[in-house]
């Protein structure tokens, strides 16, 4: 059984420019005292092939946290568009929002971003470089996929407590339907 539990996570300002903050605000639960901190972490998928595009968007301690329930918000910059490559810019991409307690991920919540100009006309005609102050973000909020990983809240100081353990998830969230496989959404209807 986990310690946290997120109970709900909203995407605000949504759909909004590319270059504009992410913004959700999250709920959740704590079910025994933590003595540290949780570290909540926003990335951004450059690529579906190759992980070095991958930004981390901003990470932020909470706690230490008492039982009872939270709520705040958790806002991050926009990807810097300079280390994405062109190609990847426009399209279907992935957001990771993870959790983590002493080193130890417990929850990954993936959302597929779809990027695209704001203009039908430039859609139809997309310019030879790409205009990033007129492409639109999109978060598809409505179908996150969830993955949770067991974790010792409240290791020994002398194991190694950043090792990660990771779960059996639910046949809906099985490996084929993880953001990161490497399929893109045209290989597999994922939502």
């Amino acid at each position: 059984m986990s310690a946290v539990n997120i109970t709900n996570v909203t995407v605000l300002d949504n759909p909004t420019a590319f270059l504009s903050p992410f913004q959700f605000e999250i709920s959740y639960e704590c079910l025994v005292s933590l003595e540290d901190d949780l570290e909540w972490k926003l990335i951004y998928v450059g690529s579906a092939e190759d992980e070095t595009y991958d930004q981390l968007l901003e990470s932020v301690l909470v706690g230490p946290i008492n039982i009872g329930n939270y709520r705040f918000i958790f806002q991050a910059d926009p990807p810097d568009p300079t280390k994405i490559r062109e190609e990847d810019i426009i399209g279907v991409t992935v957001l990771l929002l993870t959790c983590s307690y002493v080193g130890q991920e417990f929850i990954r919540v993936g959302y597929y971003v779809n990027n695209d100009y704001d203009d039908e006309q430039l859609r139809e005609e997309p310019p030879p470089r790409i205009l990033i102050d007129r492409v639109q973000r999109n978060i598809l909020a409505d179908k996150p996929r969830v993955t949770k990983f067991p974790i010792n809240y409240h290791p020994d100081p002398n194991e190694n407590g950043g090792q990660q353990q990771q779960s059996t998830t639910s046949p809906e969230n099985q490996a084929e339907d993880d953001p990161r496989s490497g399929q893109t959404p045209g290989q597999h209807a994922k939502g």
